[in-house]
């Protein structure tokens, strides 16, 4: 069983930085893929970035590509997202997400959540 425990969010300004965490419990950290998903306000959870446990390899959605970085540190199982440039757009509850395959891009390929985190941007 893997638990996991999201941090950092708040209140920022567009065009400000906010660094999220996900401290994850549990062996298998370093064998599963990472993901980050996101939901605002009255709209379907959605996938942001994910990042392998081999190499490990990063990939974002168009959203977000160039603005926000996903990084993990298998040693401390922790997951990270950077974000940078926000906007009013990215305000949602921040999900970390666990999964078993080798990407984790869709709700259906996670096997964990976290319980989230808010981000409120404002304009």
């Amino acid at each position: 069983q893997v638990q996991l425990v999201e941090s950092g969010g708040g209140l920022v300004q567009a065009g400000g930085s906010l660094r999220l965490s996900c401290a994850a419990s549990g062996r298998t950290f370093s064998t599963l893929t990472m993901a980050w998903f996101r939901q605002a306000p009255g709209k379907e959870r959605e996938f942001v970035a994910t990042i392998s446990w081999m190499e490990p390899r990063t990939f974002y959605s168009d959203s977000v590509k160039g603005r926000f970085t996903a990084s993990r540190d298998n040693a401390k199982n922790t997951l990270y997202l950077d974000m940078n440039s926000l906007k009013p757009e990215d305000t949602a509850v921040y999900f970390c997400a666990a999964g078993r395959e080798r990407v984790v891009v869709s709700r259906t390929q996670v096997n964990y959540w976290g319980q989230g985190t808010q981000v409120i941007v404002s304009s």
